[in-house]
This record gives structure tokens, C-alpha cells and sequence, in this order.
């Protein structure tokens, strides 16, 4: 399968993807703070930097959108172009994933992932979202992951 745009193209609209700041990492930052809770960004001495960091609750939040992190969910699909290069980069993004979740759960870190499904598309909850991150976040449960 060949691309619909031309090289010159395409590497300008990737380049355009941000690995912070994204619209799911922004909602769920929102809804934390809007129940009260505060964090940090981006952390750079934690294994994977993850996305918001609450302290006080000794929990990490991951925001993983679900191409880039090869989430078997209907939002990803393995692009036509450049298979073998895809399938290595999704893989060593899953492996990097893995790594930086059992370094953290061994530091004692509590982990939360929210995968993008959770956030996108019609008849998404958001509150419950909020709801579930909330009681994850004030009770002892070591990891969390919400999916769509």
C-alpha cells in the first residue's frame, strides 16, 4: 500500500504530534483538578516520565494514546505503509511501556494508565473516568488501567 500524501507531506504531519500536552492528557489533568487533586507534570528522574505524577498519593497516571502505545482497541489499526518499521517502533513503545510500569510498581510508585478509548468517541463517560481515578487515587490499589 502506498501513501495518499508524499513524503515531505507526511513528515511535517507527524512531526506535528506532541508526546505532552495532548487533548487526553489536558482532560484528565482538568478533571483531577477540578475533584481537587494536585499534581506534577512530567517528572523527569521517573522511569518513563510519566504524565502526571500526585505525590501525595504516591501514584503516577500514564495517558496513553492508543496508536502509539499498540492498544488492541478499535481506535488502532497497523498503518499500510512501512509495516516493518511500525510493527518495530509500536513494539519497542509497548516493551519501553512495560519496563517503565515494573520500575516504578518496584520503587513502591503506584501506576494508573488511561488508554485514549476511555476519553474518545460517541457515548464516552467522562465522569466516570474522574470517578474511577478518584477512588483509584484514595484507596491502597497498586495499578489502574482504564480502557474504553
Amino acid at each position: 500500500m502506498t501513501d495518499i500524501v508524499d513524503a515531505s507531506t507526511r513528515s511535517r504531519m507527524m512531526s506535528g504530534i506532541r508526546a505532552k500536552n495532548t487533548k487526553p492528557e489536558i482532560l484528565i489533568r482538568s478533571l483531577l483538578h477540578r475533584n481537587g487533586f494536585r499534581f506534577r507534570l512530567h517528572v523527569n528522574n521517573l522511569p518513563g516520565k510519566p504524565d502526571i505524577v500526585l505525590t501525595r498519593y504516591h501514584a503516577v497516571i500514564f495517558v496513553h494514546g492508543c496508536f502509539w502505545h499498540g492498544h488492541e482497541c478499535p481506535l488502532f489499526k497497523w498503518p499500510g505503509t512501512r509495516p516493518d518499521f511500525w510493527r518495530e517502533k509500536i513494539g519497542r513503545n509497548r516493551t519501553n511501556d512495560h519496563k517503565a510500569r515494573e520500575a516504578l510498581l518496584v520503587a513502591g510508585w503506584r501506576v494508573g494508565i488511561v488508554w485514549e478509548c476511555a476519553l474518545r468517541g460517541a457515548g464516552k463517560n467522562i465522569d466516570s473516568v474522574a470517578q474511577r481515578l478518584s477512588e483509584w487515587l484514595r484507596n491502597n490499589a497498586q495499578l489502574l488501567e482504564v480502557v474504553g
